[in-house]
């Protein structure tokens, strides 16, 4: 045979791969999987220090190496098709079953090899494979670099790499594939955003100090473009961090596509809790939107916001701004309430189904129930347990804070498995006045709690109302908020 075609993920080199290789006497077809991805749980490694690694190793131990990066596709059973293609494309090669054999030690990956008549040879069938290798690394055993071959050890140490896997693969929020949730339509998500950026941009661009200013939870950077294009940030350095891959990639995009004229904008893949990004005092203003209640949502709720809220404090410059909008609790979120809803706009299960998943139907079944059954199956889906008591057909005795958690999610349809997963109404106005305090912020006169007429007036009051508990109208509460928390100069 005249080429060995080796596919996989390649984030750890070991010795023995390099000594099983090197039998073959062929050159070697590193198809590198998953190439587009990085600063995730499941590929770490960004695809050009892999290739560093595997070029170090081909150096080292006299290989003939070809490099070809595989970018990620939906699961298909044509993958190993796309795999030969996009090695001919590349390269120019006709890899055949008469010139080639496939190295692989994953039988599903195998089986599309050997259905298409290539002769497959197993690799690691009775060795520690590297992706084991790996999560040896990322527990801390320093066995690994036993095994692992010299090639990935260099590379590793001189690129820091070691502290980077470890970050990502044990890192408590962020999915295999690089996101808060996996059940999210980041489509929907990125058009929600972008629909609104606008109006966000109006209500905090007079705030924003120039200097260096980051997004962080930037999304598709839809806020940074507006940002752009303020004359008065033409000389200010423009940053978005998004954990995210897929809104992430949508930024990279976006300035490989001449949307930003700034010539200082950039963007880094990074989750906020896993260590400071900034050095101390040396971000002008911060902006987030819609990310402080996922941070609480998806991590140790006030502990971790707390967190947070004191490194962007450590790395605000004094006298430097954080702008954050988002949703916000009722300032008496355990006040009991009357909550009238309608059962005439939806079917009324007699009970909410238990095994709603990514597999169903779910916007259509969810939006198939009346608002009264919607509620239940709200109770079942919500990752923050909360009791009511039916009283009547159409009425329950629920917490305030509660009620609103469910009014304001009730429509979120396409994204309902991972919107059930995040609290909108944990922290009040007084609670957050509370924790910048404690990180040392100074609040700003015109951070204020507000309320959302429009999403009241045509999503919850046509089909919802609300009362104390002896029977008296109450007024729809808070539903979001705008801090502007400014650090002292004072050193």
């Amino acid at each position: 045979m005249r080429y060995v075609l080796f596919p996989g993920r390649h984030h750890l080199l070991t010795r023995f791969q390099a000594d099983y290789l090197r039998t073959l006497d062929a050159t070697v077809i590193w198809a590198v999987t998953s190439a587009n991805h990085e600063n995730t749980k499941r590929n770490p490694i960004p695809y050009h220090r892999r290739e560093a690694a595997i070029e170090r190793l081909s150096a080292l131990t006299g290989l003939h190496s070809i490099v070809v990066p595989i970018f990620d596709t939906a699961p298909t059973n044509a993958f190993a098709e796309v795999t030969l293609k996009t090695v001919a494309v590349v390269t120019g090669l006709d890899l055949t079953p008469d010139n080639t054999v496939v190295a692989c030690s994953t039988p599903s990956v195998s089986a599309l090899y050997e259905k298409l008549g290539y002769p497959v040879q197993g690799v690691e069938e009775d060795e520690e494979r590297p992706w084991e290798v790996l999560l040896r690394l990322a527990a801390g055993d320093e066995t690994w670099r036993d095994l692992a071959h010299p090639a990935t050890i260099d590379v590793y140490e001189r690129y820091r790499l070691v502290e980077a896997v470890r970050t990502a693969v044990n890192d408590p929020l962020v999915g295999d594939e690089g996101g808060l949730t996996a059940t999210r339509d980041y489509r929907t998500y990125a058009e929600a955003f972008a629909d609104a950026a606008d109006r966000k941009w109006k209500a905090v661009a007079g705030y924003v100090r120039p200097g260096r200013i980051v997004d962080i939870g930037c999304g598709a950077g839809s806020l940074l473009e507006l940002a752009d294009r303020e004359p008065g940030l033409h000389e200010s350095d423009l940053i978005g961090v998004e954990v995210a891959r897929h809104l992430y990639q949508e930024c990279v995009h976006k300035k490989a596509q001449g949307v930003f004229q700034n010539a200082n904008v950039y963007f880094y893949q990074r989750n906020v809790l896993g260590g400071a990004i900034f050095a101390d005092r040396s971000i002008d203003t911060t902006l987030t939107f819609a990310l402080t209640h996922e941070i609480w949502s998806y991590g140790k709720q006030r502990a971790s916001l707390r967190q947070f809220i004191r490194r962007i404090y450590d790395h605000t410059t004094p006298g430097g701004v954080w702008i954050n909008s988002d949703v916000c609790g009722p300032d008496d979120p355990h006040r009991q309430v009357l909550l009238r809803l309608s059962t005439a706009d939806g079917a009324n299960p007699a009970k909410p189904r238990r095994d709603l998943n990514s597999e169903d139907h779910v916007p259509a079944y969810v939006g198939s129930l009346s608002t009264r059954a919607r509620l239940d199956q709200f109770a079942v889906d919500f990752a923050f347990p909360f009791d009511y008591e039916p009283v009547g057909d159409d009425t329950v005795r629920i917490e305030l804070g509660a009620a609103m958690d469910y009014l304001t999610r009730k429509d979120y349809l396409d994204n309902w498995l991972s919107e059930t997963q995040e609290q909108f109404c944990g922290l009040s106005f007084a609670d957050w006045r509370e924790l910048l305090a404690e990180a040392g912020f100074e609040l700003d006169p015109s951070s204020k709690p507000t309320r959302n007429d429009w999403v009241i007036d045509n999503r919850i009051a046509p089909v919802a109302a609300l009362t104390d508990t002896d029977g008296r109208p109450l007024d729809w509460p808070t539903t979001h908020l705008l801090t502007v928390a400014r650090r002292g100069r004072a050193l």
